[in-house]
């Protein structure tokens, strides 16, 4: 069974008027549907590639992903309304038609989508609970990690990045006990080194800013 409650406060700062508009008009129309079964067809008119980005914080990534690849169709899936508001922004100053957005448990969208069906899964920077005893808090545990496994394709990529030392730790003991996931670097500049298909956000920019190292893993679907 997968262990829910991965995330606290859903709000911050009160919205901004430009904002709220945001939030009122453009997200019902590019919302996932809050029930029944998803996938590629329903949500973009056409079968194509499908990725999903697990919390994408102020949606930085997910649009630089989207930007480059429009063929591509893009899951966010975030619970905190400003980093919602953040994505909005940037669909649409950039005309993005292949976003859509669920502001709630990234899970509950998975759940929802057909097992092989996804090209990539992001977890960029989630929250690392770092009290041992909310350890199981973590995305980074076997539960989550069974369902993301099944929704990728073979082949299929699992990026997580993150700059706490205690989550890199966790997720390297996680992983490495799984057969269903192999880490593809050969050596440290393979995760010390953002890739070029990687665009940088601003949690990225704020550890190197404090002196903090970013690690980047790739693990493909087994």
């Amino acid at each position: 069974m997968t262990t829910r409650r991965l995330y606290g406060r859903r709000q911050g700062h009160k919205l901004r008027l430009g904002q709220a508009d945001l939030v009122e008009q453009l997200l019902p129309e590019i919302s996932v549907p809050e029930t029944g079964p998803i996938d590629a067809a329903s949500l973009f008119g056409e079968d194509r590639p499908l990725e999903v980005e697990i919390g994408f914080g102020a949606g930085e990534h997910l649009a630089g992903q989207a930007a480059a690849r429009r063929d591509t169709g893009f899951i966010g899936c975030e619970p905190f309304l400003n980093g919602v508001v953040g994505a909005l922004s940037h669909i649409r100053d950039a005309a993005l038609d292949n976003v859509r957005l669920h502001m709630g448990d990234a899970l509950d969208v998975l759940e929802r989508l057909p097992d092989g069906s996804l090209s990539r899964v992001y977890l960029l920077h989630p929250d690392p609970w770092r009290k041992a005893r909310h350890a199981k808090r973590r995305m980074i545990n076997h539960g989550p990690l069974d369902l993301i496994a099944a929704k990728l394709k073979p082949g299929a990529e699992f990026r997580l990045g993150t700059d706490d030392p205690t989550y890199c730790r966790w997720a390297m003991m996680v992983l490495n006990q799984r057969r269903d996931f192999a880490w593809t670097a050969k050596g440290p500049a393979d995760f010390l080194t953002r890739p070029d298909d990687w665009p940088e956000t601003r949690y990225e920019r704020k550890a190197r800013r404090q002196g903090r190292e970013v690690w980047y893993f790739r693990y493909l679907r087994v």
